[in-house]
């Protein structure tokens, strides 16, 4: 029904045809440019319209078209309006210049192979050697506070527990900054006569409480390195006041990594004591937490000192007294965990172990 309605209308039909043609006879009159174009259209259209058209002349055949003209040709937008061509950039053509010397392509000043040559050919710049000759430094910092550390601690056998963690501290930061990653193999620094400093092993607590009595003291514990024959031997020095003792424990090892070795001890040595020709008591000493006057001590053997001189020229010319070495805790084992030419530091089944080298100025 309602499309009924719609299509039985003519009249209104017919007055929007009427509207449409009297709306198009009025604007027949303005002119085509003028109602395209909008206000002040021609001073902005060049810049927001980029696109240009050349206008060129025709000609009737191309054998009579004129010679090429030097002057600039006619540009106009698409408004028809004349606009001035771009200047031709600077950046069209490649320059017939060589390119700048000296510049990478981040714009820094690469030096290219000269600077390769300059700095040797490969070897460390002087930067470098100031990085590793600071690394030296602070390796030898670390060495020296060690030793620092564990002096008057016999060995470690009067160490404290703070002192026990310093030390540790400092032991791993030398093992982390090892120099030789292959310290068997290292049979120049490894090689000769190691000072024990300080040592966390139980297997030498008897002999430390030992020394730590009043009347007897363990100077040196040392241990003597030979590759080529692949031995090890162990030397403690014992005095008291009257005479000092010697003894040594000789072993082979095998290598069984660039780092690790296994010893087998053979036999100990027990030289002849050196009687002193003097005795020297210590005024007093303290036993037990009670403190003992030695003078009337002292007073009483001065007459025999002799007789004590007598004895030790005797003992002397008395060859070493050598003895295997039984039982089945004969054979260890030994890690090297950090060697130079200063110091060697090693771990075993019997604890830790910080060694510095016969003549070396740690010791001083």
């Amino acid at each position: 029904m309602a499309l009924f309605s719609f299509a039985s209308q003519p009249s209104s039909l017919y007055s929007v045809n009427s509207h449409t043609h009297k709306l198009s006879h009025r604007l027949s009159g303005v002119p085509s440019a003028s109602f395209l174009k909008p206000p002040h259209a021609s001073a902005s259209a060049s810049r927001r319209f980029p696109r240009l058209t050349l206008a060129r002349s025709s000609s009737s055949s191309s054998s009579d078209a004129p010679e090429p003209d030097s002057s600039p040709a006619n540009i106009t937008d698409e408004w028809g309006e004349k606009a001035d061509p771009d200047p031709e950039s600077s950046y069209s053509k490649l320059s017939d210049s060589d390119p700048p010397r000296g510049d990478d392509e981040w714009g820094g000043a690469g030096g290219g192979v000269e600077e390769y040559v300059e700095v040797g050919n490969g070897t460390p710049s002087a930067q470098g050697e100031a990085a590793v000759q600071e690394e030296v430094d602070k390796v030898g910092d670390l060495k020296r506070c060690l030793v620092d550390t564990v002096y008057g601690t016999d060995f470690g056998f009067r160490a404290g527990q703070e002192v026990r963690a310093e030390v540790l501290e400092l032991v791993n930061q030398l093992e982390a900054a090892n120099p030789t990653p292959a310290p068997v193999d290292a049979t120049g620094l490894l090689d000769g006569n190691w000072v024990l400093v300080y040592t966390a092993s139980s297997e030498l607590l008897p002999l430390l409480a030992a020394g730590a009595t009043p009347l007897l003291k363990v100077e040196r514990i040392s241990q003597s390195v030979d590759t080529s024959n692949l031995t090890i031997v162990n030397s403690t020095t014992l005095s008291n006041p009257f005479a000092t003792f010697s003894f040594s424990a000789s072993a082979a090892f095998e290598i069984r990594s660039p780092s690790r070795i296994q010893v087998e001890f053979k036999e100990g040595t027990f030289q002849p004591p050196e009687i002193k020709p003097t005795i020297d008591l210590p005024e007093s000493v303290n036993l037990f937490g009670q403190n003992i006057n030695l003078m009337p001590v002292q007073q009483s053997i001065s007459p025999l000192q002799e007789a004590v001189a007598s004895l030790s020229r005797a003992i002397s010319g008395q060859p070493p007294l050598k003895l295997p070495i039984p039982g089945e805790r004969t054979r260890s084992w030994l890690l090297i965990t950090y060697l130079d030419k200063d110091m060697r530091i090693s771990r075993g089944d019997g604890g830790l172990f910080v060694l510095v080298k016969e003549g070396s100025p740690l010791l001083n």
